[in-house]
């Protein structure tokens, strides 16, 4: 018999799935060739290490959306969590860069992120327990 408590959604699995592949789209090129990558963006002179601090991050949260695709649902909400918080984290930071005058591009990654919190919030509320 199954329990409400333990259905994930299969949408959910699929975004994890989803944000493992966008998430490896751009760790692998920042990790790797941040002094390619960034100019095409249209970031000039760059420091590669904060490009490569930003790619290890996206695999790590990446990397984990793919392993953790089949976990429990308190995993699910933990993950959730995790992902909201660096959604947010990350709007904020490219908002603030937005002022200061970053190229157009941030207005594309803030789409992403903007896109990608509006999925993780409304899973988390999903996932919430009744009371």
């Amino acid at each position: 018999m199954t329990n409400n408590n333990t259905i994930i959604p299969t949408g959910l699995k699929t975004w994890f799935v989803i944000h493992f592949v966008a998430d490896m789209l751009f760790a692998i090129p920042l990790i790797f060739f941040p002094e390619v990558i960034m100019p095409w963006f249209g970031w000039g002179a760059i420091d590669p290490v904060m490009p490569r601090l930003v790619g290890a991050a996206l695999l790590g949260i990446g990397g984990e959306s793919l392993f953790s695709r089949n976990a429990s649902r308190d995993a699910f909400k933990s993950l959730l969590r995790l992902k909201i918080i660096w959604a947010s984290g990350a709007i904020l930071a490219l908002g603030l860069g937005i002022v200061k005058g970053a190229p157009p591009a941030a207005w594309g990654f803030l789409a992403m992120f903007v896109g990608f919190l509006g999925i993780w919030v409304f899973y988390r509320i999903k996932l919430t327990d009744p009371v």
